[in-house]
């Protein structure tokens, strides 16, 4: 049996040069996708935090309590796509877990302070392969966000980021 005509029967193809440049750009477009899909999710969850439920009533304290219930979520300048855009411009896929195929969640928490700095950076479930560690470079090169109020006053505000890492 001739190689074309079993390549042609299995429906193996030979990519060209141009072909691979589509894809890439295809892949690329994928990731923004999932990227923007995981921050509506995201989007969706932290707004079940808004009203408080009876075993986290805010109480009145010091001006350096974090909160994790506000009346307004901290709010990342520009919205859920620039984060998005941010996250899939400057998140690097460890090459240890890409050697190894690592691919999942990694948690992230982290304080936005009233000034809007993040601060307080720790991974809540790291995947393994360095990207908890990737994680919390990244959430750490931040810009200001909007601050976290509670009762019409900007407070320092525990915020929890889920980032996806898939190959």
């Amino acid at each position: 049996m001739p190689a074309v005509s079993f390549f042609a029967r299995f429906g193996f193809f030979f990519v060209s040069l141009q072909s691979q440049t589509i894809i890439v750009e295809i892949m690329k477009r994928l990731l923004f996708t999932v990227l923007m899909c995981g921050a509506a999710l995201w989007s969706v969850a932290q707004a079940d935090n808004v009203l408080p439920r009876e075993d986290q009533k805010p109480v009145a304290s010091v001006d350096n309590e974090i909160y994790s219930v506000v009346s307004q979520d901290p709010q990342y300048p520009g919205g859920q796509v620039a984060m998005a855009k941010f996250l899939s411009d400057n998140l690097v896929y460890p090459a240890e877990a890409r050697d190894k195929g690592i691919t999942g969640r990694v948690v992230v928490t982290f304080v936005v302070e009233k000034d809007g700095n993040v601060s307080n950076v720790k991974v809540l479930r790291d995947i393994g392969g360095g990207c908890g560690a990737e994680a919390v470079r990244v959430v750490k090169k931040m810009p200001r966000w909007k601050p976290g109020k509670a009762n019409g006053k900007a407070v320092r505000t525990q915020f929890t980021l889920p980032l996806n890492f898939s190959l």
